[in-house]
C-alpha cells in the first residue's frame, strides 16, 4: 500500500474516540475502523471532508504516501 491512513494518531492528538468520530462524520464504526486500520481500498472525498472538519485538520494530516518498500507492518 503506498496510501497510509494516519487517523489513529490525529484522533489521538484531538482525544476523541472512534465512536465519537463516528458520529460526528455520520459514518458506521465498521467503516471507520476499516479506513483507520488501512484496509480501506478508497474514501469518498464528502467522508474526507467530514473527518477534517471533525478533527479540524487537513487531509495531510491524515493521508501519506509513503514509497513502495518503506511501508511500516
Amino acid at each position: 500500500m503506498s496510501i497510509m491512513v494516519n487517523l489513529d494518531v490525529m484522533m489521538a492528538k484531538r482525544k476523541i474516540s472512534l465512536g465519537e468520530l463516528a458520529q460526528k462524520v455520520d459514518i458506521t464504526m465498521a467503516n471507520l475502523s476499516i479506513l483507520k486500520n488501512n484496509k480501506a481500498r478508497a474514501v469518498r472525498f464528502s467522508t474526507l471532508e467530514a473527518i477534517c472538519k471533525a478533527l479540524d485538520c487537513q487531509p495531510g494530516d491524515i493521508l501519506e504516501f509513503v514509497p513502495d518498500g518503506e511501508e511500516e507492518p
